[in-house]
């Protein structure tokens, strides 16, 4: 490999169809005329159009948590199971839901909780909650935290509603019964699980992340109370704010973007850009934590209609060997494949930069531009931007490399990957290849 920059003279495209650009979608959509000039104008189009190509109904803004037991009610819930972890209960959260509950008329009878799960949960955390829920009876399934809750949650309605494994759902589209109804009360801005119909579980034994999809698990209500994100500790924001950043940016570039999924992520991206820089220099800023919120569930509404790429793929070895947190993985590595998919999506990078403020230096590219915001961004909220820094050995790397040509998101990244560019993109992230 010569340098860390990797151009496409080496490896040949995977479509020939030009990456779509900003400017030609702006002139048949006044609105993201406005929200590329940074005039949030268009807040009302934006939650139609989420309406009419998302099945889950958000409830958003400060306070729309005390209205959870009204949509409890409304799904036809009668006993109902909360999924959420012991942060969330010593934080307080738990208990304050429970109440919100409560005043709906919930007794303390018809509301089983499990809050113990588990950061990246796994076939284990799925089958104990499974067993709190089972006995319960439930009959409706409430989501309180992160991704790991939700995606918890999601396991269990897929194991409680149709049996056998979580093995037995990797994969799209392999539930034959119906699900039962969900809500999500996201309490980080990160993965917007609660817009997916994905439930990521790792196997217990080996530790890789499994992908069970299917449109009957998608949420049917989602509560997006930026109060509730108010708790996080800054670490937390941090690494679930890039996530929710390489979200917007992966979902905007890759082979199966559609015109829906283009939207969910400039949309995405305008909000997470601006509300990440604002949250990070001052935590309460509500208004800012809004942002991210709202900005992360457009970001997964986006996976839903699109995918991920090669920064997702790269990720997950590295949480799987080394536990390193989803968002600090995807930290260090997404300027890097930023860099790598320069040839094929440029013109979509440099309009990502240059909404967000961003001029062009002499000499960089769109793709350059974009790159050094994000290692800029990820630098000021105080996250590792090397794999050097956080131990990973460059004798694993093959290993390393092997299992992210593996993952499923890789296919989908604008530029081919395989084990050696992998490589190539892992040696990167480290001083050792400079």
């Amino acid at each position: 490999m010569s340098g860390c920059v990797q151009r496409n003279h080496e490896h040949p495209r995977i479509s020939s169809t030009p990456a779509t650009t900003f400017l030609g979608q702006m002139a048949a959509s006044s609105d993201m005329t406005d929200v590329l000039s940074g005039r949030a104008t268009g807040e009302t189009d934006i939650d139609a159009f989420l309406q009419r190509h998302s099945p889950t109904v958000v409830d958003r803004g400060p306070g729309s948590v005390s209205r959870l037991g009204k949509w409890a009610r409304d799904l036809g819930g009668t006993r109902l199971f909360l999924v959420t972890d012991r942060g969330l209960r010593d934080a307080g959260h738990e208990q304050r839901v429970v109440a919100f509950l409560s005043e709906a008329g919930f007794g303390v009878e018809d509301i089983a909780v499990f809050d113990d799960v588990t950061p990246n949960p796994t076939t284990n955390d799925v089958d104990r909650a499974l067993a709190v829920a089972a006995d319960h009876a439930a009959d409706l399934i409430i989501g309180l935290g992160g991704g790991s809750s939700m995606d918890c949650a999601k396991g269990v309605n897929f194991l409680l509603t149709n049996g056998g494994r979580i093995e037995d759902y990797w994969g799209i589209g392999k539930a034959s019964r119906d699900m039962l109804p969900m809500i999500a009360v996201p309490t980080t801005a990160g993965t917007g699980s609660e817009a997916q119909s994905f439930a990521l579980i790792a196997n217990a034994e080996t530790h890789m992340k499994m992908a069970c999809g299917d449109k009957k698990a998608a949420c049917r209500v989602a509560i997006l109370d930026p109060e509730l994100t108010m708790t996080m500790p800054a670490a937390v924001t941090a690494a679930t704010g890039i996530d929710a950043i390489s979200h917007a940016v992966e979902t905007a570039v890759t082979t199966r973007r559609t015109d829906v999924s283009s939207r969910f992520s400039r949309e995405a991206w305008f909000r997470l850009a601006e509300g990440f820089r604002r949250v990070t220099s001052d935590p309460g800023d509500l208004e800012a934590r809004e942002l991210m919120l709202f900005g992360a569930h457009l970001a997964g509404a986006a996976i839903e209609h699109s995918m991920l790429g090669a920064t997702h793929a790269l990720a997950n070895p590295l949480s799987a060997h080394y536990g390193m947190t989803h968002g600090v993985a995807i930290g260090i590595m997404l300027p890097h494949v930023i860099r790598f998919n320069a040839d094929e999506a440029l013109s979509t990078y440099a309009e990502f930069a240059e909404s967000a403020g961003e001029r062009l230096e002499e000499g960089d590219s769109g793709a350059e531009r974009l790159a050094k915001m994000v290692e800029q961004m990820v630098s000021d909220a105080g996250l590792p931007s090397t794999l050097a820094e956080c131990d990973i050995q460059s004798d694993l790397l093959d290993t390393l490399a092997a299992e992210a040509a593996e993952q499923w998101t890789g296919q989908f990244n604008p530029r081919s990957v395989s084990k050696d560019l992998l490589k190539g993109l892992y040696e990167c992230a480290s001083p050792r290849s400079h």
